[in-house]
């Protein structure tokens, strides 16, 4: 709570900063006006979507290793390994997926069956890749057959979905470089450039206040874009 209420102060005051540039010519005391409003509004919506936003990207980190984490798992069972051996070894592999392992093997450890161990841990992460790789698990402990069939099964598949992801990556990356070209850079720079030249020829003063809010305005520009950039990028290591 209180880091995004310190997240939120930051926003709001410089929203209500520029305002203050946009609106100078009211009395200074205007400045708390917009400034409440932009901190309740950034509070509303950072209390909201903050739950949300650090589980997405907590699913994201997941997906991104649990291919080479399935496939360290897989390497260890056809080596020989026992499964709770194997998954002991997965404690050690890989970032964010390790973690769930390792609750995993703490549950058996405390008393737990693995598969009552394993439909925990399925209904606790918040990625569907890593639930098709325990569910198959699970499914071939209860069925009583080998583990390595079902999970190397649920690997090809994963790294295919992989692999169309990268393309549809490929093929928007290409699209939305040459819009933000267009809209964040070409339109820009000619649009100022020309506007500024036609206002020269017909003597009108344009304020420092104006060049302000332009810069304003393209500062958010560029940040809605890298934003958009960062926010299409597959959750897959390249």
């Amino acid at each position: 709570m209180s880091a995004v209420a310190m997240q939120t102060f930051v926003f709001s005051a410089g929203a209500g900063f520029a305002a203050f540039f946009v609106f100078q010519s009211m009395e200074k005391l205007w400045l708390f006006v917009p400034a409440t409003l932009f901190f309740i509004f950034f509070f509303y919506n950072m209390l909201v979507n903050s739950p949300k936003s650090k589980i997405s990207a907590l699913q994201r980190d997941i997906d991104r290793e649990i291919l080479f984490a399935g496939r360290f798992l897989l390497v260890k069972l056809y080596s020989g390994r026992p499964l709770l051996n194997a998954l002991n070894d997965a404690t050690k592999s890989y970032g964010v997926s390790s973690k769930y392992f390792r609750r995993i093997v703490n549950d058996i450890d405390t008393g737990m069956s693995i598969e009552e161990a394993i439909e925990k841990a399925l209904q606790d992460t918040p990625s569907e890749k890593f639930q098709k790789i325990l569910f198959q698990i699970n499914n071939a402990l209860k069925l009583g057959i080998d583990i390595t069939g079902p999970l190397s099964s649920v690997l090809e598949e994963i790294a295919r979905a992989q692999k169309s992801e990268i393309t549809r990556y490929g093929k928007k990356l290409n699209s939305m470089t040459l819009f933000y070209m267009l809209i964040a850079i070409v339109i820009p720079s000619l649009g100022i450039t020309i506007t500024t030249i036609m206002l020269s020829f017909a003597s009108v003063n344009i304020g420092s206040t104006t060049y302000i809010a332009i810069l304003g305005v393209l500062i958010l520009l560029q940040w809605a874009f890298l934003s958009l950039f960062k926010s299409i990028k597959p959750a897959v290591n390249l």
